[in-house]
């Protein structure tokens, strides 16, 4: 029930966001906007949220998701808009859904992601090494004299 609601919460906020971005300066549909948050949402929710960031920390997934979020959101503005430029109007819209992810990521840690299991000790990140010195090594000079 977490993740549904972490997935809606993420439709909403990207909803509107790109409805101000993609909507009202780059005259795209309310359903065109709607489309694209939908599939925006689930493929990012699933590659960027779930996959990368429990195994990185907030700011490799937050640019995991822009690196994701900018074609797929040039991929709809080329195909369903009359914009002149859709590299800017994306470049623009994946910059707001990625200052958006900061905050989003920072709730998924907290909220979400914690109740899951650990994936059986392999995270890199938390290994604790020890080291041995022993005095055999040490030069004592002054003892040997």
């Amino acid at each position: 029930m977490k993740h549904v609601k972490a997935l809606l919460i993420k439709f909403i906020a990207s909803f509107v966001l790109l409805y101000i971005i993609l909507g009202v300066m780059y005259t795209m549909t309310f359903g065109e906007v709607f489309l694209l948050s939908l599939v925006l949402g689930v493929v990012a929710y699933l590659i960027g949220d779930l996959f990368i960031l429990p195994r990185t920390n907030n700011l490799v997934a937050t640019v995991a998701d822009f690196i994701l979020a900018w074609p797929i959101i040039y991929w709809f503005v080329d195909g369903m808009t009359a914009a002149d430029n859709p590299f800017t109007a994306s470049l623009i819209a994946a910059l707001g859904v990625g200052v958006f992810e900061v905050f989003f990521h920072r709730y998924l840690a907290n909220q979400v992601l914690p109740d899951q299991e650990p994936n059986d000790g392999n995270r890199t990140r938390n290994l604790r090494y020890q080291t041995e010195y022993a005095e055999e090594i040490s030069e004592d000079r002054r003892r040997d004299k």
